[in-house]
């Protein structure tokens, strides 16, 4: 997949995954309950960046990044630093 977004410094390009719509007993969500998801694929990374990879699954800090919607795609850029874990 290309990106038509290349970070700078230590800037992060990923997409949310989404969110459960559905409880483990199988309940329905509400679109206005569902929590925010903070786990991401990571789409891009610049050269500064050392600790993820394009591929990687990674848990940010909520509200520590920028949504950007390129192309009927929305990216977030989020900083090297507000990456809390990666997800196997």
């Amino acid at each position: 997949m290309s990106v038509p977004i290349q970070p700078m410094a230590d800037y992060i390009v990923a997409q949310t995954e989404e969110a459960a719509k559905k409880t483990a007993s199988g309940l329905y969500i509400p679109g206005g309950a569902q929590e925010k998801p903070t786990v991401a694929k990571v789409v891009a990374v610049a050269d500064g960046v050392k600790s993820v990879k394009v591929g990687d699954r990674i848990i940010y800090k909520s509200y520590s990044q920028t949504e950007v919607k390129v192309e009927s795609e929305t990216y977030l850029l989020v900083q090297e630093q507000d990456v809390l874990a990666t997800v196997k």
